[in-house]
């Protein structure tokens, strides 16, 4: 493969346009709600003359959404927004068959993921796009003179919004994001059944091994965690749950999985998979403690869950032994299988979250881009939930792509439901 540099994009093999262009195809086709949005967008031009900025994972999901952006009149520029998670025919379709300026290459080292962010950045977007809030943070740490022509910004994953409420916190955010992930048609969806079945997808295909039977330890129970636990159940796996949060950990206990500390959990696991968004979820103790050929992974956004340094230290040996797996023989003799370095399982050793459930995610961030372009000036800065009247259109255009009708309010309930002076 040839290694291109160009200033337009920075891509591993351009020549793989063709075949990206076929996938990012077969996506489209399960997007129906972004494709009635793009069509709409192709005759209002609502994002005209304005430039964004977007930190993504590059799919052929994302590569809809970026098309779809520059029907609205949108110029666009992309990066990745992890080292493992770019698909490299379809950052070759977006850079040679969209002409969208596209940095991201699979495996790239850290100096040249922040070297593409610094690529999107030269391109002075007025809106930014953010999976992670790198593009975000890079923006304020290295470059304040542009933040006077940044209009705002989205925002779609847990941890970004976490990093992005931080910034907001301490009178460091200086313009509105809109919080993607908190959109129900959002987290209820991607988080829960897309995270749920593309880590399972990257277990398998990273490992091969059986789930039926075996013991699998899910590190949190938000929505990825809900999604995650009930699919390997599904898959005949008996699901542990470790929470910090009392309230999760009762809703884990009564959804019919065991929950425990996660120095118990170690001790009798197969399979340990975080989803937190925290650090350190697990430790040098948790290690010392794991039974022989236990498998640990992340479907967190960043590899910080996964304290990888520790486990160094701890192993006298490391070696590959399949794509995307690492063996750690510890002192004692017995090893510890780490997959995808840490990162995102679901997209490092997998494809992501369908394009079904993208169909929505990526809605509510074409629609939010378009509601920062024409509300910024009323905006101050801070972090924002997607209108609700957004959320709804959202969950109205997947409910018709699906052929499915709903009932309606009579006007006799609208008022019941709006009074106070009924009752028994």
């Amino acid at each position: 493969m040839t290694d291109v540099r160009s200033e337009a994009y920075d891509v591993k093999d351009i020549s793989l346009a063709e075949a990206g262009l076929a996938r990012v195809g077969w996506a489209e086709r399960q997007m129906p709600v972004l494709r009635s949005i793009r069509e709409a967008f192709g005759r209002d031009k609502p994002l005209a003359g304005l430039r964004v900025g977007a930190c993504l994972h590059v799919t052929t999901e994302t590569a809809n959404l970026m098309i779809a952006l520059k029907a609205a009149g949108a110029s666009i520029a992309l990066c990745a927004s992890n080292p493992l998670s770019t698909q490299d025919d379809v950052a070759a379709a977006l850079a040679g068959e969209f002409g969208i300026p596209t940095f991201a290459i699979k495996g790239e080292d850290e100096a040249t993921y922040y070297r593409h962010i610094e690529a999107v950045l030269a391109t002075r977007p007025n809106i930014t796009m953010d999976d992670g809030c790198d593009l975000v943070n890079v923006l304020h740490t290295r470059h304040g003179d542009q933040l006077g022509e940044v209009r705002g910004g989205t925002e779609e994953t847990t941890t970004g919004v976490i990093r992005l409420r931080a910034m907001a916190r301490d009178g460091q955010l200086r313009f509105p994001v809109v919080a993607v992930n908190e959109a129900l048609t959002k987290h209820m969806f991607d988080n829960r059944y897309g995270t749920g079945q593309s880590t399972l997808d990257g277990l398998i295909r990273a490992t091969n091994i059986l789930l039926a039977g075996r013991t699998f330890v899910v590190c949190g129970y938000g929505w990825c965690g809900r999604g995650l636990a009930s699919r390997a159940h599904g898959m005949g796996a008996h699901v542990i749950v470790t929470e910090v949060d009392p309230t999760r950990a009762l809703e884990a206990l009564m959804d019919g999985y065991r929950v425990m500390p996660l120095g118990e959990a170690v001790k009798e696991a197969d399979v340990i998979i975080t989803v937190t968004g925290d650090v350190n979820v697990v430790d040098a103790p948790h290690f010392r403690a794991m039974k022989d050929g236990c498998i640990v992974a992340n479907s967190g956004h960043f590899n910080d869950e996964i304290n990888i340094p520790a486990l160094v230290e701890l192993a006298r040996a490391h070696r590959p032994v399949r794509q995307f797996v690492e063996e750690y023989e510890m002192r004692d003799g017995r090893r510890v299988y780490l997959l995808a370095d840490g990162r995102l399982l679901n997209l490092s050793a997998a494809e992501g979250h369908p394009a079904a459930v993208m169909d929505m995610s990526f809605a509510n961030q074409a629609l939010s881009a378009v509601y920062i372009a024409s509300n910024f000036e009323r905006l101050t800065p801070g972090v924002y939930d997607v209108p609700e009247d957004i959320d709804k259109q959202v969950a109205q255009l997947k409910l018709a792509s699906l052929g499915v009708r709903i009932d309606v309010l009579t006007e006799v309930q609208q008022r019941y439901l709006a009074s106070w002076d009924t009752g028994t």
